[in-house]
């Protein structure tokens, strides 16, 4: 994969746990330019978790301890304890986590055996629900925000009915408009193939309105940054608001934000 990107910039949005498999979204060329975009869009899991055991990292990957005398919750009780973590909640970070405390990353400080704690952090879980269980595995699927840890949400959940949990397998499905059934696995890009593989860039910004640009407005946008006379009245929109500019020939030329009148100004220009 290196070698068919090269001499390309290259940039990733976000990482996935060292046991986690799935979507992982890289931006090629001014591609780098779209990454935190993404960071907007929900995520979906598939998560495993082993009920009745525990680990310091939350997952199997740590040591983990069987639970003497561990409760064996129904599927009932489960069902009725995932509204509690639906909506806007707020999630206490694993230890073993890329989070810093005091500029240092808490997994270093947890491996070398220091007390690490993290402040609790709001999240947003949109979707969560059981697709199998068979005691002591619970498979759950999993819709949330970006800072979500999964094997916290299962820890927590466990919790919640009287037992412990780790994770025992993770797969990130689709990162907004982005899925699994269309990525592709790096070590089969190569060169001839590579422009075949990568996904359209709008997709990056699937979520803001769109505007069609004539061939003079992009000439005036590549010339001074700036654009009048937009069918989107600037008066009637957000100070912060985004919207989408397209070429004539269908691709995404520029990101633009509302400026003073009718003027619109570019925030990221991909040309």
């Amino acid at each position: 994969l290196e070698f068919a990107l090269r001499p390309l910039p290259v940039g990733h949005a976000g990482t996935l746990d060292p046991m986690a498999t799935g979507v992982l979204v890289i931006g090629v060329g001014r591609g780098t330019k779209l990454v935190d975009y993404l960071h907007r869009f929900p995520k979906t899991y598939d998560a495993t978790f082993l009920l009745g055991h525990q680990s310091d990292t939350e997952d199997i990957t740590g040591d983990v301890e069987f639970v003497p005398d561990a409760k064996q919750p129904t599927r009932a009780e489960l069902e009725n304890a995932l509204p509690k973590f639906l909506g806007e909640i707020l999630q206490q970070p694993p230890a073993f986590s890329a989070l810093k405390v005091d500029g240092k990353r808490a997994y270093k400080l947890a491996r070398k055996g220091k007390t690490v704690e993290l402040q609790p952090r709001p999240i947003i879980v949109h979707r969560l629900a059981i697709k199998r269980y068979e005691y002591p595995e619970l498979q759950l699927e999993i819709e949330c925000g970006s800072g979500t840890y999964v094997r916290s949400l299962g820890r927590d959940l466990a919790r919640s009915v009287g037992t412990e949990a780790v994770m025992s397998a993770l797969r990130r499905t689709s990162i907004g408009p982005f899925h699994l059934q269309d990525a592709k696995v790096p070590e089969d890009i190569n060169a001839e193939n590579l422009a075949s593989s990568l996904q359209p860039s709008l997709l990056a910004v699937a979520d803001l309105n769109r505007v069609e640009l004539t061939t003079d407005q992009v000439d005036q946008l590549r010339a001074t940054g700036v654009v009048f006379d937009l069918p989107i009245a600037v008066e009637r929109v957000a100070s912060d608001a985004e919207l989408a500019a397209i070429a004539p020939d269908g691709r995404l030329f520029a990101v633009l934000t509302p400026s003073k009148g009718d003027r619109w100004k570019v925030k990221t220009l991909l040309g």
